[in-house]
């Protein structure tokens, strides 16, 4: 992939437990280009929050701890940075949205104070100019009457609400990345939708790639243009949107596709359900991780971890076997 605005290659990440060493990112290796959005998706404990979190340089250590990897951002390697320098990257040139908003918030800083920190420390604006930017910020995500808002605490939003501060704060420095994780897991439906239409039309305005990490198959489908499957660690399908939902090749991925109501269908079948659990990565799989669960394991897959292989244009899998026809792919 050519003019990557982030590049990120081998990411190891783990973390120590009193049961052992978890392996939680096991060679991770994907890249982004300019204003283009990327699904990432799987089972919880695959990697997908813990793999961007090691990016940004935030993940609590002790227990974690990246152990492998680079993350090219313009040049330089995000890894490498120290607390300082990785600061003014965070927030000022990649944004991120959290999974909760209801805990991400300071419930005792008012949110016209959490909106104008970060425009006072990354450009430089005085407290006025950042009063006047943070009550913008509000009305671009939609919260009414923003001024008066901007005197509000946390506790007097509702969690669709907190959720756009969230994204109006992730958004205040103009980044060129909006990594959002999960960002609709604890809002009901309606308020979900909303939030993926408020991101769609903001990163149509302003041109910013966008990490959509999310378990949500369906939102992946209207929005992304490239999605990554995760499971075990491990990237184990990447693919054009369009290619990973007509033609998925990897057991997990048809799994998930396959457990998905659809509304087309005419025959009232069950959902497929995968079945057995994640891996416990206490060790670094050095077989297929989704071996145990696959009814197509063959003896390869109990012996050797496979890597991502091209398969059709920009359609990559990581596995032995040809689930079109049950036949090893070697």
């Amino acid at each position: 992939m050519q003019n990557l605005l982030l590049d990120v290659k081998g990411l190891e990440t783990q973390f120590k437990t009193p049961d052992g060493v978890v392996h939680a990112v096991n060679g991770v290796s994907f890249g982004l280009k300019e204003s283009e959005t990327v699904g990432v998706v799987g089972e919880s404990g695959c990697g997908k929050s813990v793999t961007m979190l090691s990016v940004l340089g935030l993940i609590p250590s002790p227990p974690g701890k990246v152990v492998a990897g680079q993350a090219f951002f313009f040049g330089q390697d995000l890894l490498k940075m120290s607390n300082e320098e990785i600061r003014h990257v965070r927030g000022a040139q990649i944004g991120m949205v959290f999974q909760d908003p209801m805990t991400s918030l300071n419930p005792v800083l008012t949110i016209g104070r959490q909106l104008e920190e970060p425009l006072m420390l990354h450009i430089g604006m005085t407290r006025n100019q950042a009063r006047e930017r943070a009550a913008e910020l509000l009305g671009m995500v939609g919260i009414p009457n923003a001024k008066d808002r901007l005197n509000d605490y946390p506790h007097q939003y509702s969690g669709g609400m907190s959720q756009r501060v969230m994204i109006a704060m992730a958004l205040s420095c103009s980044p060129q990345i909006l990594i959002a994780d999960e960002p609709t897991t604890a809002l009901d439906v309606t308020i979900q939708a909303q939030i993926v239409d408020l991101v769609k039309r903001l990163r149509d305005e302003l041109g910013m790639a966008v990490i959509w990490i999310t378990h949500d198959l369906g939102v992946v489908a209207g929005f992304a243009e490239r999605v990554m499957v995760m499971y075990g660690g491990y990237i184990i399908e990447e693919s054009p949107v369009n290619l990973l939902y007509g033609n998925p090749q990897h057991p997990y991925t048809i799994g998930l596709l396959g457990s998905l109501p659809r509304v087309d269908e005419r025959k009232h079948e069950k959902l497929y359900s995968i079945e057995g659990a994640p891996p416990i990565l206490y060790q670094k799989p050095k077989a297929c991780p989704f071996a145990p669960r696959c009814k197509w394991a063959m003896d390869r897959c109990w012996k050797e971890n496979p890597m991502l292989e091209v398969v059709e244009p920009e359609h990559r899998v990581a596995c032995w076997v040809d689930t079109k026809t049950g036949r090893s792919r070697a």
